[in-house]
C-alpha cells in the first residue's frame, strides 16, 4: 500500500508508517535505503515526495527503487552494504556461529578468566563446579548454558567485566535498589540479552532487514566491539527496567521486552551517531 505522495516531516510519526519507521529521522531513512549523499541533501525538509510502506515505491522522482518487504506486520529494509560494513558484518556472524567447547583451551582460558574478573582472589575448584552457581550459571557446568548462545555470551559477559567493573560487579552482587526476593540469576540473564540482541538487530539474516539492525552497523562499522558495548548497555538498563518494574524471577521476560523495546528507541534518536550517545549508555559505571 503505498502512501499519499505529500507527507510533511512531522509525519513520520504518525500511524502512517509501519511500526518500525515511526519517530525515526528521515535522515537516517534515506541514507540506510541507499538514497546518495547529494541527493538527500536537495530534498525539501518539509516534504517527503514519497513514502514507502509496501512491496516496492519510488522516493522521489528519478531516485532509486526502494523495496519494503513486509512479514507479519514488520517493514523490512533492501539497502547495500559498504565493504567495511560487509567485513565487520561477517567477523560478528563468525563470532555468533562459534559453539562453545569446553575441550578446547582459548575456552578453558575465557572462563576462568571470567571467574578471575568476577571473584577476583577467589580461588575456582575446577571448570565444573558447584561455585559457578555464586554467578548465577544453572548448574556446576556453565558449558550446558552456552548453549544458546555459543563462546558469543561468554565474550560478552568477559567484555563487561573487563570494560565496566563496578557495573559488572553492581550486578552480578545485586548492589543497587530494592530487590526481590526471587532475583535474576546474573550469568543465565546475560546469556539471554546476548541471544535477545541477536534477534533485535537481525542477526541471524545474511544482513539485517530492520531499520535498527542497519542503524546498528553504522555503529559496528566505526567500532568492532560495538556487539559487545551493545551487551553492557543493554545488560544495565535491564536491570534499571527491573527494578523499576519491582520485578521478580517470573518477571524476567517482560522485563526483557522492555529492555528491547527501549534500546530500540534509543538507537533511532535523531541525534544517536555512536553507541556511546544512547541515553542509557550513560547508566554504566567503569
Amino acid at each position: 500500500m503505498a502512501l499519499s505522495i505529500r507527507h510533511s516531516v512531522s509525519d513520520l510519526t504518525s500511524a502512517h508508517l509501519p511500526l518500525r519507521w515511526r519517530n525515526c529521522k528521515l535522515s537516517a531513512i534515506l541514507e540506510l535505503i541507499g538514497v546518495p549523499s547529494p541527493i538527500r541533501g536537495r530534498i525539501p525538509k518539509h516534504h517527503i515526495s514519497e513514502v514507502v510502506a509496501g512491496s516496492a515505491a519510488w522516493l522521489g522522482r528519478g531516485l532509486s527503487c526502494v523495496c519494503a518487504q513486509r512479514r507479519v506486520g514488520d517493514a523490512r529494509l533492501i539497502f547495500d552494504l559498504t565493504p567495511t560494513q560487509k567485513e565487520c558484518l561477517q567477523r560478528l556472524h563468525n563470532r555468533i556461529d562459534i559453539a562453545y567447547d569446553s575441550s578446547i583451551h582459548e575456552h578453558q582460558e575465557a572462563l576462568m578468566d571470567l571467574w578471575n574478573a568476577a571473584f577476583p582472589g577467589e580461588e575456582l575448584c575446577g571448570l565444573i563446579s558447584e561455585q559457578w552457581k555464586e554467578m548465577g550459571w544453572q548448574g556446576k557446568d556453565p558449558s550446558t548454558d552456552f548453549r544458546g548462545c555459543g563462546l558469543l555470551s561468554l565474550e560478552n559477559l568477559l567484555y563487561f567485566a573487563r570494560s565496566f567493573p563496578k557495573s559488572f560487579q553492581d550486578l552480578l552482587h545485586k548492589l543497587e535498589g530494592n530487590r526481590a526476593i526471587w532475583e535474576y540469576p546474573f550469568a543465565v540473564a546475560g546469556v539471554n540479552i546476548t541471544f535477545m540482541l541477536i534477534q533485535m538487530l537481525d542477526l541471524e539474516s545474511i544482513k539485517p532487514r530492520n531499520l535498527v539492525g542497519a542503524t546498528f552497523l553504522k555503529f559496528l562499522a566505526e567500532n568492532e566491539s560495538a556487539f559487545d558495548l551493545l551487551y553492557c548497555i543493554a545488560f544495565k538498563l535491564m536491570d534499571q527496567q527491573w527494578l523499576a518494574m519491582r520485578a521478580s524471577y517470573m518477571d524476567f521476560n517482560t522485563v526483557i521486552k522492555a529492555t528491547r523495546r527501549q534500546l530500540e528507541k534509543e538507537i533511532l534518536l535523531e541525534d544517536v551517531s555512536r553507541l556511546e550517545d544512547l541515553p542509557s549508555y550513560n547508566l554504566l559505571s567503569r
